[in-house]
Protein backbone atom coordinates (compact mmCIF):
# COMPACT_ATOMS: atom_id res chain seq x y z
CA UNK A 1 0.00 0.00 0.00
CA UNK A 2 1.97 2.96 -1.28
CA UNK A 3 1.50 6.33 0.37
CA UNK A 4 2.70 9.75 -0.75
CA UNK A 5 1.63 12.27 1.90
CA UNK A 6 1.36 15.91 0.79
CA UNK A 7 4.73 17.62 1.09
CA UNK A 8 6.02 21.03 0.10
CA UNK A 9 9.19 19.34 -1.17
CA UNK A 10 7.43 17.21 -3.79
CA UNK A 11 5.91 17.82 -7.23
CA UNK A 12 3.56 14.83 -6.96
CA UNK A 13 1.74 13.40 -3.94
CA UNK A 14 -1.65 12.18 -2.70
CA UNK A 15 -3.96 15.16 -3.19
CA UNK A 16 -5.34 16.43 0.16
CA UNK A 17 -8.69 17.02 -1.59
CA UNK A 18 -9.39 14.01 -3.86
CA UNK A 19 -6.83 11.57 -2.39
CA UNK A 20 -5.44 10.60 -5.80
CA UNK A 21 -1.70 10.46 -6.42
CA UNK A 22 -1.23 13.30 -8.90
CA UNK A 23 1.18 15.87 -10.27
CA UNK A 24 1.05 19.22 -8.48
CA UNK A 25 1.62 22.70 -9.90
CA UNK A 26 3.21 25.14 -7.46
CA UNK A 27 2.70 28.92 -7.30
CA UNK A 28 3.93 31.62 -4.96
CA UNK A 29 1.24 33.79 -3.38
CA UNK A 30 0.76 37.55 -3.27
CA UNK A 31 -1.99 39.57 -1.60
CA UNK A 32 -4.12 42.47 -2.77
CA UNK A 33 -6.67 44.47 -0.79
CA UNK A 34 -9.69 43.92 -3.06
CA UNK A 35 -11.90 41.16 -1.71
CA UNK A 36 -15.60 40.49 -2.28
CA UNK A 37 -17.70 38.39 0.07
CA UNK A 38 -21.49 38.02 -0.27
CA UNK A 39 -21.44 40.74 -2.89
CA UNK A 40 -19.89 43.32 -0.57
CA UNK A 41 -16.35 44.76 -0.89
CA UNK A 42 -14.12 44.08 2.10
CA UNK A 43 -10.64 45.36 2.89
CA UNK A 44 -9.09 41.93 3.16
CA UNK A 45 -6.43 40.27 1.05
CA UNK A 46 -7.27 37.90 -1.80
CA UNK A 47 -4.93 35.60 -3.68
CA UNK A 48 -5.34 35.52 -7.45
CA UNK A 49 -8.41 35.25 -9.66
CA UNK A 50 -8.81 31.52 -9.00
CA UNK A 51 -9.24 32.09 -5.27
CA UNK A 52 -11.58 35.09 -5.33
CA UNK A 53 -14.70 33.01 -4.74
CA UNK A 54 -13.26 30.83 -2.00
CA UNK A 55 -13.50 32.64 1.36
CA UNK A 56 -12.32 29.54 3.20
CA UNK A 57 -9.00 29.72 1.35
CA UNK A 58 -8.77 33.44 2.05
CA UNK A 59 -9.35 32.79 5.76
CA UNK A 60 -6.65 30.09 5.83
CA UNK A 61 -4.11 32.55 4.45
CA UNK A 62 -5.18 35.41 6.71
CA UNK A 63 -4.70 33.06 9.67
CA UNK A 64 -1.08 32.64 8.65
CA UNK A 65 -0.55 36.37 8.10
CA UNK A 66 -2.78 38.07 10.70
CA UNK A 67 -1.15 41.50 10.31
CA UNK A 68 -2.26 41.80 6.68
CA UNK A 69 -5.74 42.97 7.61
CA UNK A 70 -4.30 46.14 9.12
CA UNK A 71 -1.10 46.48 7.09
CA UNK A 72 -2.46 46.08 3.57
CA UNK A 73 -3.51 49.44 2.07
CA UNK A 74 -6.19 49.86 -0.59
CA UNK A 75 -4.90 48.82 -3.99
CA UNK A 76 -1.62 47.47 -2.60
CA UNK A 77 -0.17 44.17 -3.77
CA UNK A 78 2.18 42.42 -1.39
CA UNK A 79 4.25 39.29 -1.95
CA UNK A 80 3.89 36.80 0.89
CA UNK A 81 7.09 35.24 2.16
CA UNK A 82 7.02 31.43 2.19
CA UNK A 83 3.36 31.22 1.12
CA UNK A 84 2.47 28.86 -1.72
CA UNK A 85 -0.43 27.20 -3.50
CA UNK A 86 -0.35 23.70 -4.96
CA UNK A 87 -2.89 22.78 -7.63
CA UNK A 88 -3.84 19.14 -8.26
CA UNK A 89 -3.61 18.00 -11.89
CA UNK A 90 -6.35 15.41 -11.21
CA UNK A 91 -9.10 17.47 -9.53
CA UNK A 92 -7.82 21.01 -10.09
CA UNK A 93 -8.40 22.08 -6.49
CA UNK A 94 -5.95 24.29 -4.63
CA UNK A 95 -4.11 23.65 -1.37
CA UNK A 96 -2.47 26.44 0.62
CA UNK A 97 0.93 26.14 2.30
CA UNK A 98 2.60 28.54 4.73
CA UNK A 99 6.23 27.71 5.38
CA UNK A 100 6.19 23.90 5.19
CA UNK A 101 2.73 23.52 6.73
CA UNK A 102 -0.43 22.65 4.84
CA UNK A 103 -3.02 25.14 6.12
CA UNK A 104 -5.86 24.36 3.70
CA UNK A 105 -7.43 21.86 3.66
CA UNK A 106 -6.67 20.48 7.11
CA UNK A 107 -8.80 17.34 7.09
CA UNK A 108 -6.76 15.06 4.81
CA UNK A 109 -3.15 15.84 5.63
CA UNK A 110 -2.40 12.32 6.89
CA UNK A 111 -2.36 9.31 4.55
CA UNK A 112 -5.54 7.20 4.71
CA UNK A 113 -5.44 4.18 6.99
CA UNK A 114 -4.76 0.70 5.65
CA UNK A 115 -8.27 -0.75 5.18
CA UNK A 116 -7.22 -4.06 6.75
CA UNK A 117 -6.56 -2.54 10.17
CA UNK A 118 -9.01 -3.72 12.82
CA UNK A 119 -11.80 -1.33 13.83
CA UNK A 120 -10.10 -0.60 17.15
CA UNK A 121 -6.76 0.23 15.54
CA UNK A 122 -8.44 2.19 12.77
CA UNK A 123 -10.24 4.32 15.38
CA UNK A 124 -6.91 5.29 16.96
CA UNK A 125 -5.39 5.96 13.54
CA UNK A 126 -8.28 8.16 12.43
CA UNK A 127 -8.16 10.10 15.69
CA UNK A 128 -4.43 10.68 15.17
CA UNK A 129 -5.22 11.94 11.66
CA UNK A 130 -7.88 14.33 12.96
CA UNK A 131 -5.51 15.96 15.48
CA UNK A 132 -2.31 15.97 13.41
CA UNK A 133 -2.27 19.74 12.89
CA UNK A 134 -3.66 20.56 16.33
CA UNK A 135 -1.39 18.23 18.30
CA UNK A 136 1.39 16.37 16.43
CA UNK A 137 2.60 14.99 19.78
CA UNK A 138 -0.81 13.52 20.52
CA UNK A 139 -1.01 12.05 17.02
CA UNK A 140 2.41 10.40 17.41
CA UNK A 141 1.40 8.92 20.77
CA UNK A 142 -1.74 7.38 19.23
CA UNK A 143 0.27 5.94 16.34
CA UNK A 144 2.68 4.21 18.71
CA UNK A 145 -0.38 2.78 20.41
CA UNK A 146 -1.49 1.49 16.99
CA UNK A 147 1.79 -0.43 16.70
CA UNK A 148 1.26 -1.96 20.13
CA UNK A 149 -2.22 -3.10 19.09
CA UNK A 150 -0.95 -4.48 15.78
CA UNK A 151 1.54 -6.62 17.71
CA UNK A 152 -1.29 -7.88 19.92
CA UNK A 153 -3.41 -8.59 16.84
CA UNK A 154 -0.53 -10.74 15.57
CA UNK A 155 -0.66 -12.89 18.67
CA UNK A 156 1.78 -11.13 20.99
CA UNK A 157 1.20 -9.92 24.54
CA UNK A 158 0.77 -6.28 23.56
CA UNK A 159 2.30 -5.06 26.82
CA UNK A 160 5.90 -4.37 25.82
CA UNK A 161 6.52 -3.50 22.16
CA UNK A 162 10.22 -4.37 22.37
CA UNK A 163 9.42 -7.86 23.68
CA UNK A 164 6.70 -8.27 21.06
CA UNK A 165 9.12 -7.38 18.25
CA UNK A 166 11.67 -9.86 19.60
CA UNK A 167 9.01 -12.60 19.65
CA UNK A 168 7.94 -11.79 16.10
CA UNK A 169 11.58 -11.90 14.95
CA UNK A 170 11.95 -15.35 16.52
CA UNK A 171 8.91 -16.44 14.51
CA UNK A 172 10.53 -15.37 11.25
CA UNK A 173 9.66 -11.69 10.97
CA UNK A 174 11.43 -10.15 7.99
CA UNK A 175 14.36 -7.83 8.65
CA UNK A 176 12.81 -4.80 6.94
CA UNK A 177 9.58 -5.05 8.92
CA UNK A 178 11.55 -5.54 12.14
CA UNK A 179 13.45 -2.36 11.29
CA UNK A 180 10.17 -0.52 10.60
CA UNK A 181 8.72 -1.66 13.92
CA UNK A 182 11.83 -0.60 15.80
CA UNK A 183 11.83 2.74 13.98
CA UNK A 184 8.30 3.44 15.19
CA UNK A 185 9.22 2.30 18.69
CA UNK A 186 12.40 4.34 18.96
CA UNK A 187 11.73 7.41 16.79
CA UNK A 188 11.66 10.56 18.88
CA UNK A 189 12.51 8.97 22.21
CA UNK A 190 12.86 5.26 22.94
CA UNK A 191 11.94 5.85 26.60
CA UNK A 192 8.39 6.82 25.62
CA UNK A 193 5.85 4.05 25.92
CA UNK A 194 3.02 3.59 23.41
CA UNK A 195 0.25 6.08 24.01
CA UNK A 196 2.46 8.48 25.98
CA UNK A 197 3.38 12.00 24.87
CA UNK A 198 6.94 12.76 23.77
CA UNK A 199 7.64 16.50 24.00
CA UNK A 200 10.14 16.23 21.15
CA UNK A 201 7.65 14.84 18.64
CA UNK A 202 6.77 17.22 15.82
CA UNK A 203 4.59 17.11 12.71
CA UNK A 204 7.30 15.52 10.57
CA UNK A 205 7.72 12.73 13.13
CA UNK A 206 3.97 12.09 13.20
CA UNK A 207 3.77 11.94 9.39
CA UNK A 208 6.60 9.39 9.35
CA UNK A 209 4.72 7.29 11.89
CA UNK A 210 1.57 7.31 9.75
CA UNK A 211 3.61 5.92 6.85
CA UNK A 212 5.27 3.25 9.00
CA UNK A 213 1.98 2.11 10.56
CA UNK A 214 0.51 1.58 7.10
CA UNK A 215 3.66 -0.15 5.84
CA UNK A 216 3.71 -2.54 8.79
CA UNK A 217 -0.02 -3.25 8.42
CA UNK A 218 0.42 -3.89 4.71
CA UNK A 219 3.23 -6.40 5.19
CA UNK A 220 1.92 -8.08 8.35
CA UNK A 221 -1.84 -8.06 7.74
CA UNK A 222 -2.73 -7.22 4.13
CA UNK A 223 -0.15 -9.33 2.29
CA UNK A 224 -0.90 -12.54 4.24
CA UNK A 225 -4.61 -11.87 3.71
CA UNK A 226 -4.18 -11.51 -0.06
CA UNK A 227 -2.04 -14.63 -0.26
CA UNK A 228 -4.55 -16.64 1.76
CA UNK A 229 -7.43 -15.44 -0.42
CA UNK A 230 -5.53 -16.36 -3.60
CA UNK A 231 -4.60 -19.78 -2.19
CA UNK A 232 -8.16 -20.57 -1.12
CA UNK A 233 -9.42 -19.67 -4.59
CA UNK A 234 -7.45 -22.57 -6.13
CA UNK A 235 -9.50 -25.52 -7.45
CA UNK A 236 -10.38 -28.03 -4.78
CA UNK A 237 -8.43 -30.77 -6.56
CA UNK A 238 -5.28 -28.67 -6.46
CA UNK A 239 -5.77 -27.91 -2.76
CA UNK A 240 -6.24 -31.61 -2.00
CA UNK A 241 -3.06 -32.47 -3.92
CA UNK A 242 -1.07 -29.83 -2.00
CA UNK A 243 -2.34 -31.09 1.35
CA UNK A 244 -1.48 -34.67 0.39
CA UNK A 245 2.02 -33.59 -0.70
CA UNK A 246 2.62 -31.78 2.60
CA UNK A 247 1.15 -34.47 4.85
CA UNK A 248 3.71 -36.10 7.25
CA UNK A 249 3.54 -39.40 5.38
CA UNK A 250 2.93 -37.82 1.99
Amino acid sequence: MNQAPPSIDETAFDCPHCGAFAQQTWSSLAASSDFIRDGLPMRHPVWGDRLDNHPEIHDAIVEGFPALDSDLRQGQIKTLYRAFASSCFRCGRVAIWINDRLTYPQSLTAPPANPDLTDEIREDYDEASSILDLSPRGAAALLRLCIQKICKHLGQEGENVNDDIAALVSEGLGQHIQQALDTVRVIGNNAVHPGQIDLRDDRATALSLFTFVNLIADRMISEPKRIEEAYNSLPQGALDAIRKRDAPNG
